[in-house]
């Protein structure tokens, strides 16, 4: 059976469930292995890897691969990929990820599909089109296929027989070689106890509705242990960091649930968002766009409705 690679920039333990689904995934079409982006492994990310099946852990002989942005790590990624011949190639889909995807796809002469959220056994995937309009049936018909898959496409799953995965090291990519951008600082982000916008189950979104209050968003957003996203308008205006834009421009989701809060729903917006399980629409204008695809909706004032919900959730849990 042959590998399907996947790459991960920089695994921890516990490993990201991003990661998890694209191991759970590459498992079901081949044998799973792993490209790093860095030249070492942190404690417990192998037994991790072994976990889901992973035989082959490709790290990079280059010590500072990570102090680059894309063009250093697609070069790695195809010199993984001449020495592993793989099936495919997966990553996330993630900005940089796409990048690094379109950058190994020029260096292989193959073809990278994105936005995927499904892979079949013979590599036939399914992707959301036109901002999300459309659900395509695609195949790579040239070279290895390089495929990034959306967050929550695959429910993470452990590999029946754990493996021991064999580290082999890969010759260091020569960076004054491509046209590479370095990084030269980098800045923690914000502790927070929510989970990730990628990652989480139920996400609540606020909009211009809120008028840059987002106070009843969190609250609510915490009693449901969700995430916290925001409209491109509500980014825009400051109220908001940008890391929790949700959208075409943003970052898309698919979470079980997904709470509209204040967000009219325009096309920018409902690209980011509408693959979703559960849609639910809190909004006072009757009229928005975004009740077109709600699968529950809410005629109302969100500072009433929020409040309310998160009041009974809670009285419910105590």
């Amino acid at each position: 059976m042959a590998s399907v690679l996947v790459y991960l920039d920089h695994p921890i333990v516990p490993l990201a469930k991003a990661s998890r689904e694209l191991l759970t995934i590459a498992a079901t079409i081949g044998e799973p292995a792993v490209a790093l982006g860095v030249d070492s492994l942190e404690d417990g990310v192998a037994e991790a890897l072994g976990e889901y099946g992973v035989r082959q852990i490709y790290v990079p002989e280059n010590p500072d691969l990570d102090k680059y942005l894309v063009a250093p790590k697609a070069a790695f990624l195809a010199v993984v990929v001449e020495q592993a011949s793989p099936s495919a190639v997966l990553l996330d889909n993630g900005f940089e990820s796409k990048e690094i995807a379109g950058r190994l796809g020029v260096k292989l002469s193959s073809g990278v599909i994105t936005d995927i959220v499904s892979v079949g056994e013979d590599l036939t995937v399914m992707k959301l089109d036109l901002a999300g309009s459309y659900t395509v049936s695609a195949k790579v018909t040239h070279g290895i296929p390089v495929l990034t898959v959306k967050p929550n496409s695959a429910e993470p799953r452990v590999a029946s027989e754990p493996t021991r995965p064999e580290q082999v090291k890969v010759a260091a990519v020569d960076v004054s070689a491509v046209n590479a951008a370095r990084v030269t600082g980098r800045e923690d982000k914000k502790a927070s106890t929510r989970p990730s916008l990628s990652e989480a189950r139920v996400i609540v979104s606020g909009g211009r509705g809120t008028n840059g209050d987002f106070s009843a968003v969190e609250a609510f957003a915490d009693a449901l242990g969700g995430a916290v996203g925001a409209s491109r308008a509500a980014t825009d205006a400051g109220w908001i960091e940008h890391s929790a834009q949700v959208g075409q421009t943003g970052q898309t989701v698919s979470p079980q649930l997904y709470i509209s809060a204040g967000i009219s729903g325009a096309i920018q917006q409902k690209a980011g968002m509408q693959t979703s399980k559960v849609i639910v629409a809190v909004n006072k204008d009757a009229d928005s766009p975004i009740f077109e695809i709600a699968d529950f909706g809410i005629v109302g004032d969100l500072f009433k409705v929020l409040p309310q919900a998160t009041e009974e959730i809670q009285k419910r849990r105590s």
